[in-house]
């Protein structure tokens, strides 16, 4: 009898190690992402917003009408750029993310922006198991690693998005996984998930590059047979189809790019009005966030330098520098800059690399002042700041 008493809590220990091993990834996104969320209740009353309100605006409006109405019914209030409603602008928006929101908006009980939100912490979670899945197939790498980057990508600058009716948490998702497949050299599953971000955001153009690459490389030193074909040929299907689709919708070719330039105007040109962005925001001194986004600019492309240092793997490197090509050589709204930083998720190795060495005290103290200041930040953005993010 003794020996049965006595094996219970030890099998009841293993248990509970066993479900905070599991739930860890999960505890790590969400208890950062409450601090933001804590922040944004505070600086949404300060501001006479509700949290809602906040959560829901700009690009949110526009996934939530679209997930409501479709390309062809969508609401007359959502207004582009230039404050004007046309809706050919929709097509600006990727229908991945809208189409889950829908379908989850059809259970019992859940509103659209239930749905909306549900898609969005889901998502979520999905990138925080990625991320550890990530961290532990880098050279020298370990689950702690994920877990720490984890918890930097929840406090991200603008990591207030992946509390938001945005697309970004369900492409980071998608990405992420892609990515982590691609390193373990599944090759079917690196091309699927790429396939499906192209129809969530055009950033899945880096995850297609990264991939691309890569299934090259191993084609010509002929690795692993028929997969790497099968990997290129699937991933950019997605992206690919539905620029395809708007062309046809519009009948022109490039008919997304010239919906994003009309409606916004956003278009390549290689840096140069990201350029004067950064001078004139230096210059004047005018906003706080204006400042702080060049800043974070130049630190993005020092986490660069640092991933190359670190012999952080290539396809990392290459799809982190994709990134970075498209949001700061693109015109546009200079204020979204911060906010299309926050797929190159990858910039946040050597950080993480960092950190891990520290000891666990320095651990605590530093993400958590990391998880303040992403808090403030993203508030301040969707609360004070009067303008689209």
């Amino acid at each position: 009898m003794s020996a049965i008493t006595t094996a219970r809590p030890e099998a009841s220990s293993a248990t509970s190690r066993q479900v905070a091993y599991l739930c860890a990834p999960a505890l790590v996104f969400l208890g950062v992402r409450a601090v933001g969320l804590v922040v944004l209740a505070w600086m949404a009353a300060r501001n006479g917003r509700s949290i809602t309100t906040a959560l829901t605006s700009w690009d949110g409006h526009w996934f939530l009408g679209l997930a409501q109405g479709g390309y062809g019914a969508a609401g007359g209030d959502l207004v582009d750029a230039h404050f004007q409603h046309d809706q050919s602008n929709l097509l600006a928006f990727f229908p991945g993310y809208p189409a889950l929101t829908s379908l989850v908006s059809h259970l019992p009980g859940v509103t659209l922006v239930d749905a909306g939100f549900a898609v969005t912490v889901m998502a979520g979670l999905a990138c925080s198991y990625g991320l550890v899945r990530l961290g532990s197939l880098l050279p020298g790498g370990s689950r702690r690693l994920g877990l720490i980057l984890a918890a930097l990508f929840a406090a991200s600058p603008m990591a207030v998005v992946l509390s938001m009716t945005y697309s970004e948490a369900l492409f980071c998702a998608l990405a992420i996984w892609s990515l982590a497949f691609l390193l373990e050299r599944r090759w079917v599953w690196a091309g699927v998930l790429c396939a499906l971000s192209g129809l969530v955001r055009p950033t899945a153009a880096a995850v297609i590059v990264a991939v691309g690459i890569a299934a090259v490389i191993a084609i010509v030193r002929r690795e692993d047979g028929w997969r790497p074909w099968v990997g290129a040929l699937v991933s950019p299907v997605g992206l690919v189809g539905y620029l395809a689709w708007v062309g046809v919708r519009t009948g022109r070719w490039d008919g997304w790019f010239e919906v994003q330039q009309r409606g916004w105007g956003s278009q390549f040109d290689g840096g140069i009005a990201t350029f004067k962005f950064a001078l004139d925001a230096l210059a004047s001194g005018r906003s706080v966030l204006e400042v702080l986004t060049v800043g974070l600019c130049v630190g993005a492309l020092a986490l660069v330098v640092l991933c190359i240092r670190r012999r952080v793997p290539w396809p990392l490197i290459a799809y982190g520098i994709a990134v970075l090509v498209m949001d700061l050589g693109s015109n546009g709204l200079m204020n979204s800059k911060a906010r299309l930083m926050l797929p190159a998720f990858v910039l946040l190795i050597p950080l993480g690399m960092a950190l891990v060495r520290r000891l666990g005290s320095t651990q605590w103290l530093t993400l958590a002042g990391v998880a303040v200041m992403s808090a403030w930040f993203g508030a301040y953005s969707i609360t004070a700041w009067p303008y689209a993010i």
